[in-house]
């Protein structure tokens, strides 16, 4: 197994064996219990169900389900041989060691309703007086032809809030005792969130 499911904690600094600062985030990791095998024969793919910690939204038949395991959040992870794994077996971030390369997925913090600069980087209008264009997203296609706008138009929307993934990202330190997991530089979401730690 090469991947985890962890809270995130925040960010802070460390110094390395060299004496230089190193900003990384701290990830609560595990550990997570196996509730589920999923094998091709049955399924059409092999891969565990996993679950971890408390969960902010959940549906009622997973609430059903959740109750008697015990366990709130539930991720799946693809793995050549499910039958190496048993319910109930426990995953830790002893799988992880110093210097590996991992992808990590989240949820990005929402920024709710926001207009073209904040959104898509547009550039202002005069901040004159005279003008009447400061913030305002301007034409967004011509008339007659093709009299339409074209779909993918970048315009004000709703930001923030997606499944996001980073690579390659360094693991620095890895603490058995109180199953935390330090990676560089940052990870998608705001303190509390759920995320995935897949070793690359």
């Amino acid at each position: 197994m090469s991947a985890i499911l962890g809270k995130k904690i925040g960010m802070t600094q460390i110094f390395d064996e060299k004496g230089n600062v190193r900003p990384v985030t701290v990830v609560e990791a595990g550990p997570c219990i196996v509730t589920a095998l999923r094998t091709k024969e049955k399924h059409g793919y092999n891969a565990i169900q996993v679950g971890f910690g408390p969960a902010k939204k959940v549906n009622k038949p997973m609430q059903g389900m959740l109750k008697e395991l015990k366990l709130k959040n539930l991720r799946e992870f693809r793995v050549e041989k499910p039958e190496d794994y048993k319910i109930g077996q426990e995953i830790k971030v002893d799988i992880f060691k110093d210097g590996d390369s991992v992808k990590v997925s989240g949820v990005t913090i929402g920024k709710g309703f926001q207009g073209t600069i904040k959104r898509w980087h547009h550039h202002r209008g005069p901040m004159g007086h005279g003008s009447k264009s400061h913030r305002i997203p301007g034409s967004i296609g011509s008339g007659t032809t093709p009299g339409r706008v074209y779909k993918g138009r970048r315009m004000s929307g709703h930001m923030g809030a997606v499944r996001a993934t980073l690579k390659n990202v360094k693991v620095v330190r890895v603490d058995l005792n109180n199953n935390l997991i330090l990676v560089s530089g940052s990870v998608p979401g705001s303190k509390g969130n759920l995320v995935e730690i897949v070793k690359s």
